[in-house]
């Protein structure tokens, strides 16, 4: 070969290297514009705007109930100033159903949280997941006149669809008007100083059983807590798992809890539809419990540790030793294979993903109910279930952990089962509040709860 053809192939090289390392230097860039442009920042906080003060937040769930104490940061941050979390007592299915045993492990969470923090709890935000809660969308159109829409206009148009929707025996938490329509200006996020002849909304209505609400009320009043706000589970866990972008183009959060699965539907930026399914982790456990006449504790040892939502072709191999309800002998163990504990989780699991896909398909939000689902809460945490969920809900899944928050035990911060309780903290410090209102029917719901506690400390 001639020295110039050399020359020429080595040139012809290093030009295809170059190129090479070009292209694979503008994919990289692609890739990383890509990201930047629709998944929010790995590391980075979102920046927020966050109510000034300390705010402490309980979570009443049917397997544990956990209180956080903590501030919104100038960085954007939420900062834990204290937590503490016990084993629940007196909860089922989200509903209070023994006072004296609920509120001891409540006093008990409240204290573990004041101590670490170094303050005391007078005032509480709690999550709804008991009371089964209810959706209802309402039109709600008020007149104005041709005038500029002020603050009286908004009350009196909310109002208006609160008296619609009231229901004997149920008690409404949230008002959440999705838009504002403006005369023939549509999606208008507020109103006020527009001039228009009628100013209309579609109000999400979120109510609950009267009684679970007294119950609830009752019980922190006996640990000394009054009741600052009360927010949706599923509201609260979309605030702590979602991102911006999820919120704004359409994604529903399912929390699988201890007792209920609650899920909720969002879209440009709001709260759409929210349901409660009375199937939880503790059905589960229960299951595997009584068919293998085992004990609840033995039982929720074989989900945690060994549980699935799929199989893997070993599981019959895997031998699993149990001791059997009534063997004093703890000597005296019985194996079982593991594809016999995973063939008692899967139909549990495959019902409550039915029940969540119907629900889906009836909520009549439009495609935000078609977007991405995101599994959060204790439940969430099973082996196998993103595969199997994508499968019955036949849309995108993706595991949800709470984000933006610093403070806890690393593995306290990164787990699923505590996302209610972050997003309660967020809800608090004032994240997701153009989600909810413009803080006109807090004033109602801060009226029926004084007039709640009163109505306790009358007659119990």
């Amino acid at each position: 070969m001639s020295k110039l053809a050399s020359s020429q192939k080595k040139a012809q090289r290093k030009n295809t290297n170059t190129n090479h390392d070009k292209n694979a230097l503008a994919v990289a860039q692609s890739r990383q514009l890509v990201k930047s442009r629709v998944f929010p920042p790995d590391d980075l906080p979102y920046k927020k705007d966050w109510l000034p003060g300390v705010f402490g937040v309980l979570d009443i769930g049917s397997n544990k109930i956990t209180c956080l104490i903590g501030q919104g940061k100038p960085n954007g941050q939420l900062q834990v100033l204290g937590y503490g979390w016990r084993r629940s007592h007196g909860v089922k299915q989200g509903g209070i159903v023994n006072l004296e045993a609920a509120e001891r492990a409540i006093r008990s969470a409240v204290g573990q949280a004041e101590e670490a923090a170094e303050r005391r709890l007078s005032k509480i935000y709690v999550n709804l997941s008991g009371g089964k809660p209810q959706s209802q969308l309402f039109n709600v159109d008020w007149p104005i006149g041709g005038r500029e829409v002020n603050n009286h206009d908004i009350y009196r148009l909310v109002n208006e669809g609160v008296l619609r929707a009231q229901i004997d025996g149920r008690e409404i938490i949230h008002a959440l008007p999705l838009a504002f329509d403006v005369d023939e200006t549509s999606g208008v996020e507020d109103p006020r100083g527009h001039q228009c002849e009628l100013l209309s909304t579609r109000l999400h209505i979120i109510d609950t059983s009267a009684t679970a609400l007294r119950n609830l009320a009752t019980v922190l009043m006996r640990a000394e807590l009054q009741i600052e706000a009360i927010i949706s589970s599923p509201l609260a866990a979309g605030l702590a798992v979602m991102a911006p972008d999820e919120r704004d183009l359409g994604a529903t959060i399912v929390d699988m809890g201890g007792g209920t699965t609650s899920l909720g539907i969002f879209g440009e930026n709001q709260l759409l539809y929210t349901s409660q399914i009375p199937i939880g982790g503790s059905h589960i456990t229960r299951d595997i419990a009584g068919i293998l006449s085992t004990s609840i504790d033995t039982a929720e040892w074989l989900k945690t540790m060994w549980g699935s939502a799929e199989y893997s072709y070993d599981d019959e191999y895997q031998q699993l030793p149990i001791q059997m309800i009534g063997d004093d002998d703890y000597e005296v163990v019985t194996k079982i294979p593991l594809s016999r504990v995973i063939s008692i989780i899967r139909p549990r699991i495959e019902e409550t993903l039915e029940l969540v896909r119907d629900r889906l398909d009836n909520a009549n939000v439009g495609n935000a109910a078609n977007g991405r689902v995101i599994l959060t809460g204790g439940g969430s945490l099973l082996d196998g279930l993103g595969p199997l969920a994508a499968r019955i809900l036949n849309r995108q899944i993706r595991l949800g952990k709470p984000n933006n928050i610093i403070g806890l035990p690393d593995d306290t911060a990164n787990s699923a089962a505590f996302s209610t309780a972050a997003g309660l903290l967020a809800w608090a410090a004032g994240d997701g509040r153009t989600l909810a209102d413009l803080d006109f029917f807090e004033k109602k719901s801060e009226g029926f709860l004084k007039k709640l506690v009163e109505f306790i400390r009358v007659h119990i």
